[in-house]
């Protein structure tokens, strides 16, 4: 098989098009023929070394295809079935073995390439929006990055939960995308917790930042009190430490820093949440903005372009 490998942690010229051996699927795993895979900044993460893996590695953390084999003990899932997955390593070649407990059915007509762009930033959007903050109606919510991959799924899941959105984006380009999907209010990043304050009066209910360091002391002065900072990301840079008693004067606010996969813990909880995102993507409630599709030999160009910030939406490698 073809595949996209990282023998060494460093930029993005150190991705690898290469030829590998086939997979074959272990006990409890599928093989899949990839369609689509994904690029997200985690996989930027795992090729820089901040989330270090074993190396070589070949990076890519969700993707989609047909099955065409399984291996034993394999009973609820079987070759020609159309499946997805997040959080899966490995997703940058044109097979790949997946574990089938991480493995989601793809609804009836719903084409893989758009499981492949949804769900990790579904799933992610689908907790934050109902388990992190569960948005109420009538909540001011902001959402950073709002012309993003997430920040438009996440857009309009508030919108469905009735909360009214203030996006922040970087052009005027990127505030179209953003009114498209839902935003109330798009906002640049200069001056943002004014911004908030002048549409709101109080602050917002949750801020959902994905940027990190370079966002997060406006997120924070953006809270109501009581409120919330989801801090789910960090595109800019980790957030440096910080005095927790800042939350106490400030309104006795929250933060946290969640990752997905304490909220698909249990295959019960990946499902339920992937049924919601996968039947909102195949019945048109939820708009999946595809800006690029790359061959996969082109991985380093994706990579690039997301770390640039040149893109909108989500970006593709197709086998």
């Amino acid at each position: 098989m073809r595949a996209v490998v990282v023998p060494a942690y460093g930029g993005s010229s150190v991705l690898e098009y290469t030829e590998r051996p086939d997979p074959e699927p272990g006990p409890g795993e599928v093989l899949v023929d990839v369609a689509a895979a994904g690029v997200n900044f985690t996989d930027v993460y795992h090729r820089e070394g901040r989330y270090p893996l074993p190396l070589p590695l070949v990076p890519g953390s969700e993707g989609a295809g047909t099955v065409t084999a399984v291996g034993d003990g394999v009973t609820d899932i079987v070759p020609g079935d159309r499946v997805g997955w997040a959080q899966v390593v490995g997703s940058y070649a044109d097979k790949a073995v997946i574990p089938a407990d991480k493995a989601v059915l793809l609804p009836e007509g719903l084409a893989p390439d758009l499981a492949a762009a949804v769900l990790l930033q579904g799933l992610t959007a689908h907790y934050l929006t109902h388990s992190t903050y569960p948005v109420r109606q009538g909540d001011d919510v902001l959402v950073h990055a709002a012309a993003g991959g997430m920040g438009l799924l996440l857009t309009q899941i508030v919108k469905l939960r009735g909360g009214r959105v203030i996006g922040t984006v970087s052009t005027p380009e990127k505030e179209k995308l953003a009114r498209q999907a839902g935003a109330d209010e798009v906002i640049g990043y200069e001056d943002v917790p004014e911004a908030v304050r002048r549409i709101t009066g109080a602050g917002v209910h949750v801020v959902y930042d994905g940027v990190g360091a370079a966002t997060f002391e406006g997120s924070l002065a953006s809270l109501r009190p009581r409120g919330l900072l989801a801090l789910y990301g960090a595109a800019s840079g980790p957030v440096p430490p910080f005095d927790l008693q800042r939350l106490n004067p400030a309104g006795s606010l929250f933060v946290t820093r969640p990752s997905l996969g304490h909220y698909v813990a249990t295959r019960e909880e990946l499902l339920s949440r992937a049924d919601d995102v996968l039947g909102w993507v195949a019945s048109g409630a939820l708009k999946v903005h595809v800006s690029q599709r790359y061959p996969l030999a082109e991985a380093a160009r994706a990579h690039d372009d997301l770390e640039a910030r040149r893109t909108t939406g989500k970006l593709l490698l197709i086998p």
